[in-house]
């Protein structure tokens, strides 16, 4: 059993026991939260949701929250002095799906 859900403007495809990097909640950890379910899958029995499938919830728990690795964005231009080195990285949070509820 699998179902498709929404966080933060994306979708993800979990299963029991999934661990997924959501963009940062602001949640402390053993925190349980729900999550809507688009897509339903039951062993072949389909369900699409309009927007999300009714009486479906996805339970998850907080682990914890962090910071990714840094990402470089270097951009370089041929002309003089047009070089940027730029870092980024992605605060998170980390959360493990416990409970598929059809």
């Amino acid at each position: 059993m699998y179902a498709i859900v929404k966080n933060g403007g994306k979708q993800y495809k979990v299963q029991e026991g999934d661990i997924l990097l959501f963009d940062k909640m602001n949640l402390e950890p053993k925190t349980e939260i729900e999550l809507d379910v688009l897509l339903l899958d039951n062993n072949g029995d389909v369900k699409i949701g309009t927007p999300v499938v009714a009486n479906a919830k996805v339970k998850a728990e907080v682990i914890n929250e962090g910071r990714g690795e840094k990402v470089i964005i270097f951009k370089k231009r041929r002309r003089k002095d047009s070089k940027k080195k730029r870092g980024f990285r992605r605060d998170f949070t980390r959360v493990r799906i416990t409970k598929i509820e059809a």
